[in-house]
């Protein structure tokens, strides 16, 4: 306890550190209070049945988490920052393909600003179409006539979807601006301040579950918790495990016009992620998983489009789960495929005067990289489709409840254990440069020789 206060101290020292995390915690307040911001128009008061159905499984359970329960609010912030999320990975995606976007990618920082931009824009297009979409199916979500206050005519739907742009917009200027003059990555800070805004009502609705309704008692809660932190554990694992590959530089002669002098070659590695695909793969099995039950909707009651809505309405059913996982699996290969460039790779360790001990440089160490690249990505997309079905593991065998179970795995677990990495390391590389012990152990590196 000593040690975590020393720490924490520390960084209160550290005046440009305690800046951007007053900044950065300051801007997630702002997201929170508008989070809670109903639309004009609208009575909050009967949107009951929304909250009731965003609380649970499936499609809004996920968009609700995500959005920090801006969508069940039916606030300012319903559409959150997923738009904006949707046309960065078109853009990634285009990029394999659209020539112009590749030559972007290649002009360093101007060509990423350029990016940006597209990506900005393209986010404001789909908030265009999404925000008529959302206002248009509060009705089918359980939402009366009578909450919509003055009525759903033109006047209401253009200033609502003026109002959605505008607050989709500002997140993500939250956002931007968190990763600029703040701590981590913005976006995705955003993005865990809404699922953690979930967890503690999700937790407590568990708890008296097990506790007042004699379902287990406190002895089943405390298993819970353990099994939890397990599963976090193995996130963690998942997340930072890589395979380094033997670099070695050939040796070279240095010197200027007086004196000449070689310099040795040096050993150094290239890190292969495990899971180099991050929750990308997840994130487009559970596009594709709400598909099935659609089609067997338009199919009607015929025993096909019966059998597809039983078994793939419940996230939590077996059929689900079992395509689900599938379908991870192939994802984390296709998107390692197209992110993990190691053609490139070979280009520039070659360029450099690197090369793999016992590879020849060029097309051998591309393919020698995509071997295995292959090799760890089985067995990451293997623990990754784990993870993302053990909530229903959890559901069926133990009884926990559905909205606490989804923290047991998936993209919500993934997200925050990424993103709490991901700033305890910008954190600990301010602590570091100061001379200071890092809030990890692996960050103890670094001691003042003054």
């Amino acid at each position: 306890m000593k040690k975590v206060l020393e720490t924490l101290y520390n960084i209160y020292r550290i005046e440009e550190l305690r800046e951007r995390i007053i900044l950065t915690l300051g801007m997630l307040l702002v997201y929170r209070i508008g989070a809670q911001v109903v639309l004009p128009g609208i009575d909050s008061v009967q949107l009951a049945d929304l909250s009731s159905r965003a609380d649970g499984a499936g499609l809004l359970g996920l968009l609700n988490a995500f959005t920090g329960g801006a969508f069940a609010n039916a606030s300012v912030f319903a559409l959150g920052i997923m738009p904006y999320i949707s046309a960065s990975i078109v853009v990634q995606l285009m990029g394999i393909a659209v020539p112009y976007l590749q030559k972007l990618q290649k002009e360093g920082e101007s060509g990423r600003k350029k990016i940006n931009q597209i990506t900005r824009w393209l986010t404001i297009l789909i908030c265009v179409v999404q925000a008529p979409a959302y206002l248009y199916g509060l009705s089918a979500l359980g939402v009366p006539d009578s909450a919509f206050v003055l009525g759903r005519g033109p006047l209401f739907i253009i200033s609502s979807v003026i109002i959605l742009v505008t607050g989709t917009i500002f997140a993500m200027w939250l956002g931007e601006k968190i990763t600029d003059k703040g701590i981590g990555n913005g976006i995705s800070l955003l993005i865990m301040v809404g699922i953690i805004a979930n967890l503690p009502l999700s937790f407590a609705q568990e708890f008296v579950s097990r506790v007042t309704e004699n379902n287990g008692g406190l002895m089943l809660v405390l298993i819970e918790l353990v099994l939890w932190i397990v599963i976090i554990i193995f996130c963690i694992l998942l997340i930072l495990a890589i395979r380094r590959i033997p670099v070695q530089y050939a040796r070279r002669q240095a010197g200027g016009a007086t004196a000449d002098r070689t310099v040795y070659g040096s050993r150094q590695y290239i890190p292969l992620r495990l899971n180099a695909s991050g929750v990308m793969p997840i994130i487009f099995a559970q596009a594709i998983m709400f598909a099935p039950a659609y089609v067997g909707g338009i199919m009607g009651d015929s025993d096909t489009g019966q059998w597809l809505q039983t078994n793939f309405s419940d996230i939590f059913g077996l059929w689900y789960n079992l395509v689900f996982a599938l379908l991870i699996v192939l994802f984390t290969f296709f998107y390692t495929a197209i992110t993990v460039p190691t053609n490139k790779m070979s280009d520039d360790l070659k360029r450099s005067g690197g090369f793999i001990p016992g590879i020849r440089p060029g097309n051998e160490t591309s393919e020698y990289l995509d071997t295995v690249m292959s090799h760890i990505t089985f067995p990451g997309s293997l623990f990754l489709a784990a993870i993302a079905v053990f909530p229903a593991v959890v559901v069926k065998l133990i009884g926990i409840q559905q909205g606490w179970a989804l923290f047991y795995g998936g993209t919500s677990l993934l997200i925050l254990v990424g993103v709490a990495i991901d700033t305890i390391q910008q954190v600990n590389s301010y602590l570091l440069n100061r001379h200071y012990d890092g809030l990890m152990k692996t960050g103890k590196t670094r001691r003042s020789s003054i």
